[in-house]
């Protein structure tokens, strides 16, 4: 009798390698797959991570999230050009515009520091006068807090301003 030899499939560790080259050269991608985990701190701050720690939940997450494609390097932006038809403004119309921008931008400014200059008379150097409804000490620490941050914004304002005040050409 005559012995068969069954024949086994090819087994080659670089199979494996070269099918993933041959999709990868047909542009099909594998597909991203992490556990993800929700974090949530004392604090209750979320957090979403693939490491989990203690006191973490893995979401339920499906399995078809194809991997983020490589971003094409196309080298430098391309200069912006203005199209020839498009209108253009003459020196002395852009001056009378830069000069009423200016003079919005002063009264707005003033309007401000005025504005400032109110808060701070209020909030006293972080000692205003108490008021009849606050006997409570906790609603005056808030008040307080309140009124300095809207001086911190106030001067933010002033800043901002005289900043774009100066731009003005």
């Amino acid at each position: 009798m005559s012995r068969i030899r069954l024949l086994r499939p090819l087994r080659s560790p670089k199979l494996p390698l070269l099918a993933l080259a041959l999709l990868a050269g047909l542009g099909v991608q594998p597909l991203a797959r992490a556990d993800i985990y929700l974090c949530v701190d004392a604090n209750g701050k979320k957090e979403l991570t693939d490491n989990p720690k203690s006191g973490c939940k893995q979401l339920d997450v499906p399995n078809n999230i194809p991997a983020p494609s490589a971003r094409k390097n196309t080298g430098p932006a391309k200069p912006v050009t203005t199209p020839t038809d498009f209108p253009k403004v003459g020196g002395s119309e852009q001056r009378a515009r830069d000069a009423d921008r200016r003079e919005i931008l002063n009264q707005e400014l003033r309007a401000e520091e005025k504005k400032l200059a109110e808060l701070k008379r209020e909030y006293n150097k972080g000692e205003p006068e108490r008021q009849g409804n606050e006997k409570n000490y906790a609603k005056y620490e808030e008040r307080v807090k309140q009124m300095a941050e809207n001086v911190a914004r106030a001067e933010k304002n002033v800043e901002a301003l005289r900043r774009e005040i100066s731009n003005i050409k």
